[in-house]
């Protein structure tokens, strides 16, 4: 398997989580009141496997490799990739910020909610888009059969280290939900 193959199975996952999100962010509030741990779940979604899952395995992992075979650092693909994490990073955490008074209902913090989900919905189907189409296909050309041995197992040490056994499994089950509704 190629690297570039599991991050795309992961873009997959994210794009049922963003869709299902597109989904209940219209009526964000009724879709709160059937399920009052939503945000939170969507939240630990973004956070988690996006960030700390995904975004490490490309940040620690990935993008040194491909600077290693001759992809500038500071800028092009990779550095716009970067760029672009952050921004996700700070919208998750506006996500966050929000979270206590959506528990309490809070009509503000719901439509900030539901900016920030817009917003975030919007940044990461573009990043994917660039990803997949330009990123993924850059490092197929440039990553040897070694270069993508060692970096799946690499991803593999990522799973088990910054999310834990099982959190993998739990977010795939979440985006099924989600693209289920």
């Amino acid at each position: 398997m190629k690297a570039t193959e599991v991050l795309r199975h992961e873009h997959e996952i994210v794009m049922l989580v963003l869709n299902g999100t597109r989904r209940v962010v219209g009526n964000l509030a009724g879709a709160l009141q059937a399920d009052p741990l939503l945000a939170e779940k969507l939240h630990g979604f973004f956070a988690n496997f996006v960030d700390h899952c995904h975004h490490t395995k490309e940040e620690r992992h990935l993008f040194p490799r491909l600077w290693q075979r001759g992809l500038p650092r500071g800028h092009g693909p990779t550095a716009l990739m970067l760029k672009e994490h952050d921004l996700g990073r700070e919208i998750v955490r506006d996500i966050g910020d929000v979270l206590p008074g959506v528990a309490g209902g809070d009509a503000e913090a719901i439509s900030k909610l539901r900016q920030a989900l817009l917003d975030y919905d919007g940044l990461m189907r573009e990043h994917i888009d660039k990803e997949n189409r330009v990123l993924f296909m850059l490092a197929e050309d440039l990553l040897t059969d070694a270069d993508n041995e060692e970096l799946v197992a690499a991803f593999e040490q990522v799973e088990s280290q910054e999310i834990g056994e099982g959190m993998h499994e739990k977010y795939h089950q979440l985006a099924h939900e989600l693209a289920g509704q």
